[in-house]
């Protein structure tokens, strides 16, 4: 990781791409993205053709692809929803780099996106690489003290194996851990989703795949953003408003 770590900020050019006078354009175009795919059209082409109707960023456009669902799936995933007084005396499951970058994009003051259901996402997510930032302990200091908040016995991370810095990250993780007492286990696997979507145990995380499949979620990177990350510029695609 980075010996000097950054902010995991905004992009340089989001704060104009997501700023107010653009949500009206985003929040109608992620309307008729939800429309069609109701209809049963696929996610790309209705974004091609929708982005291209409103004129949008290829940024922009990822953000309506991270927020927009069907009506069913909405419906399926809320379902499925528990409290977070449900954790009290539970192992908690969570998806390791999407809370963790949620978390930081959220407190560095970055652009989080409110989705159709109900979930905060960061714009672009982690891919091949990991830095660790500024923001990284104070985020992993805020989930720990919701989680013990919530009275979660034991908190349990997948991490992606292949993505780098991931084995340092874990040693990191494991001796804040150590240093503070918290109930924490972290383990690199090579598809977190698959263990996530499996497990019987409560999990938190925002990934449409895990949400899609898993026993019971618990949206936790959204009871943090909405209630503890003042900072985030919060870009409202719930469709509620």
């Amino acid at each position: 990781m980075s010996k000097q770590p950054r902010h995991r900020g905004p992009a340089p050019e989001d704060n104009e791409l997501f700023e107010a006078r653009h949500q009206p354009a985003l929040r109608a175009a992620m309307h008729d993205v939800c429309w069609l795919l109701d209809r049963d059209y696929a996610l790309n082409s209705v974004v091609e053709l929708v982005g291209n109707r409103y004129n949008l960023t290829v940024r922009q456009r990822l953000a309506l692809k991270r927020c927009a669902c069907t009506s069913s799936a909405r419906a399926h995933r809320l379902a499925r929803q528990a409290p977070l007084e449900a954790l009290r005396g539970q192992s908690l499951w969570l998806d390791g780099f999407n809370v963790l970058l949620a978390v930081e994009v959220a407190l560095s003051g970055g652009v989080v996106l409110l989705g159709r259901d109900g979930c905060y996402r960061d714009v672009a997510g982690v891919h091949a690489h990991y830095h660790r930032v500024t923001e990284t302990q104070p985020a992993l200091h805020l989930i720990a003290t919701v989680a013990r908040q919530f009275g979660v016995a034991e908190c349990r991370w997948y991490l992606d194996r292949p993505v780098s810095n991931s084995g340092r990250l874990k040693r990191m993780m494991l001796d804040m851990a150590a240093h503070e007492g918290w109930p924490w286990e972290v383990e690199l696997v090579l598809n977190p989703d698959h263990v996530l979507s499996t497990t019987e145990h409560l999990v938190a995380s925002a990934d449409s795949a895990v949400l899609d499949r898993c026993q019971r979620w618990v949206n936790l990177t959204g009871w943090i953003i909405s209630r503890l990350t003042p900072a985030a510029k919060v870009v409202d695609l719930s469709l509620e408003r």
